[in-house]
């Protein structure tokens, strides 16, 4: 008895020691992510989980791939905007097959829960796992578009994969208007047929989407400076709750801005009550959209009718809301400050009001030719006003698969905003990408599906934007497609993976590099 005892747990002991073996790699401590499948993709995923890599914050990451490029003997560039490209050549019989370009990028929106501790800017994100879905703790994942690094990479490090030549593209802060897709120099590809690893949902091959643009809208407070006064009541009115969203993907699923309702509510105040802004702050990106909104007033003398008021108004939000967003709220507090900081005079302060509730937002029209797609629409995505500031700004991304009705929308922006007496910029401006009726790479991408899965994938056209559009601007007779994973609530803290279908693009990607003309 004591003998086979012995014998089961040393069984039990060796069956451990090569579980640990298969599951991680080069004596690095297991993951959190290294019990799933596809191990080399997850684990990948789970190692540029390590970096910071918000937009405009991504030294760590590029120089994490550019190590991993010069480590396996790769050819890599690294450019000023710190985008990277790897090459790869051609297995041993692709060497005449066409050269695809592979791309994704390295930054992500990266939010947090109003309680969250983390500083996104020097700490990875705390990976979990529920069921079939992979989350970060308290921020968002960064699937958008950390899975694509990680399909790449996977497919870069492997001995075992046939494939033809591979031209890798990582682009550098595609949230904040595809700056890195703008400037970099592609004049050294071979390849034309570009496969982009930016979509977020499986089986559907996205050949066309919107162009857009920011817009920074800015008012500048008319009155001097008005001296902080002792004993002031000051108003706090927090709106929040929302779902929010990506500002392309959710822009048509009705749910609530922050920033706007923020806007509605002081319009209404300044329509019955002398009060005076100041502070305000809603949203953390221009292509998201904002779940929560703050704003700080002077309620004047009768504190009592503004609380009146603002009740009603939540009321009114709440009821308006329920259906698309459950949770929302509106939290006000009053509290006494001995020295409150006022830029904002009374007058300053309805121009304000004025200009946020009249400024458009959300879908301004559909697409007459694809049933069912927004073709115009914007977003305020960020508003600004820091105590003891002179100008309100308000950001919106600004999106249209038409290139005179983004222009027309841009100019609607700017004619509010100066009838207000404030001034817009417009940056990070990007085009559309147009549908190409006749796609190499379509039809063998279209011709793999059906016989890996027996059915055939939907095409279709996005209104949010990828970089297709710009880079295929520098390419000779671009052909691009985009593809990805399963993944939902991207750009927020509820932003999923799907771990099965990881696995299912994964075994698609594979069969796709290995399939020849």
């Amino acid at each position: 008895m004591a003998y086979t005892m012995c014998t089961m747990t040393l069984i039990q002991y060796l069956c451990f020691a090569i579980a640990y073996i298969i599951t991680s790699r080069e004596g690095i401590e297991m993951g959190v992510l290294s019990s799933l499948e596809p191990a080399e993709v997850f684990y990948y995923f789970e190692e540029i989980s390590k970096i910071p890599r918000g937009s405009g914050n991504v030294g760590q990451i590029s120089d994490y791939l550019k190590r991993f490029a010069e480590e396996r003997g790769l050819r890599v560039i690294q450019d000023a905007l710190l985008n990277v490209i790897i090459f790869k050549d051609a297995t041993a019989g692709y060497e005449q097959e066409p050269v695809l370009i592979l791309q994704g990028h390295m930054d992500m929106v990266a939010v947090q829960e109003p309680d969250c501790q983390k500083d996104m800017r020097t700490q990875g994100l705390d990976l979990g796992v529920d069921g079939d879905c992979i989350y970060a703790e308290g921020t968002s994942l960064g699937g958008d578009d950390g899975i694509a690094l990680a399909y790449a990479l996977a497919i870069l490090d492997s001995d075992k994969i046939a494939h033809p030549a591979l031209e890798v593209i990582f682009t550098v802060d595609e949230e904040t208007g595809m700056d890195g897709a703008r400037e970099i120099d592609l004049s050294m590809l071979r390849g034309n047929r570009l496969l982009n690893l930016d979509s977020e949902e499986e089986g559907i091959f996205l050949a066309s989407c919107a162009g857009g643009a920011r817009v920074c809208c800015t008012l500048q407070a008319a009155s001097d400076m008005v001296a902080a006064q002792e004993n002031r009541t000051v108003c706090r009115i927090e709106i929040k709750g929302l779902l929010g969203g990506h500002s392309g993907e959710e822009i048509d699923k009705g749910r609530g801005n922050a920033n706007v309702l923020l806007g509605q509510v002081l319009y209404r105040l300044c329509e019955q009550f002398p009060i005076q802004l100041v502070s305000a702050e809603g949203g953390l990106a221009d292509n998201a959209i904002p779940r929560r909104a703050v704003a700080e007033i002077l309620p004047g003398e009768d504190a009592e009718g503004v609380a009146a008021l603002l009740q009603s108004c939540a009321a009114e939000i709440c009821g308006e809301l329920q259906s698309v967003d459950p949770a929302v709220a509106m939290d006000v507090t009053f509290a006494e400050e001995t020295a409150v900081p006022v830029v904002f005079s009374v007058a300053d302060t309805r121009r304000a009001a004025a200009m946020l509730a009249a400024l458009p937002n959300g879908v301004q029209r559909m697409s007459a030719d694809i049933c069912g797609l927004v073709e115009t629409s914007l977003n305020l995505g960020i508003l600004r006003l820091a105590r003891g500031s002179e100008s309100l700004a308000a950001e919106f991304s600004v999106r249209s698969s038409v290139e005179s009705a983004k222009e027309a929308l841009i100019r609607r922006l700017f004619a509010v905003t100066e009838l207000a007496g404030g001034t817009n910029t417009v940056t990070g401006a990007y085009p559309g990408w147009k549908y190409r009726t006749d796609s190499p790479l379509r039809e063998k991408m279209i011709r793999v599906y059906r016989e890996l899965y027996g059915t055939e994938p939907r095409v279709e056209a996005i209104h949010a934007g990828v970089e297709c559009g710009l880079l295929g601007s520098k390419l000779v007779d671009p052909d691009c497609v985009s593809i990805g994973p399963n993944m939902r609530d991207i750009h927020t803290t509820e932003e999923t993976l799907s771990i099965s279908s990881v696995g299912n693009v994964w075994r698609y990607l594979v069969k796709l590099l290995e399939t020849k003309e």
